[in-house]
């Protein structure tokens, strides 16, 4: 006696029930995996409001000279100083200064009368004072950083104490004469 065939009958075109089933199992895995992929993927990318925050434009004319604001760019605070004259020709005398991070002037802002940088301390990202008057402005005029005595000059060069390199300038370009674009 012979035992039955299994599989699919002879002359039968169509495959046999475990491989649809196996074949379905595999698309639907597949497409769990490409699910999860892709929401890791979109983890990834900036929020919201960090893109609403990525450009930010200024208008300049308000700011009198000898003055500075303070703005929130993506996060963090960024100093505009409208230099004076005095200012300008101190810091470009300073060039030439012993310096843990050395830069000329010249390299630290794209017109003369206006310094723009990250106002984060580059030792232990403190904010550091001299943005308002009346605040300690340290050694060089420029800022300080109480928490552990970093002096930054009217370039925001770093100039004494435990920070390790100038304060950080962030891409920005002028939008005219009285504005101007961060990010």
């Amino acid at each position: 006696m012979q035992a039955p065939e299994t599989g699919t009958p002879t002359g039968s075109a169509s495959p046999p029930r475990r491989d649809i089933l196996a074949l379905t199992a595999g698309a639907l895995a597949a497409a769990g995996a490409f699910g999860v992929f892709w929401s890791f993927l979109r983890s990834l990318a900036p929020a919201a409001d960090v893109l609403a925050d990525a450009v930010l434009e200024i208008d300049l004319a308000p700011i009198p000279e000898g003055s500075a604001i303070t703005v929130l760019w993506q996060g963090k605070p960024v100093f505009l100083r409208r230099r004076t004259a005095d200012e300008i020709a101190r810091a470009r005398a300073d060039d030439d200064a012993p310096m843990p991070d050395p830069a000329p002037d010249a390299t630290r802002a794209q017109r003369p009368e206006w310094l723009v940088v990250v106002g984060v301390c580059t030792h232990l990202g403190c904010v550091p004072l001299g943005q308002r008057a009346g605040e300690t402005r340290g050694r060089y005029d420029g800022w300080f950083c109480p928490c552990h005595g970093s002096h930054y000059d009217l370039a925001g060069r770093i100039r004494l104490g435990p920070a390790p390199r100038n304060l950080d300038i962030p891409p920005y370009a002028f939008a005219g004469t009285d504005r101007i674009r961060i990010g």
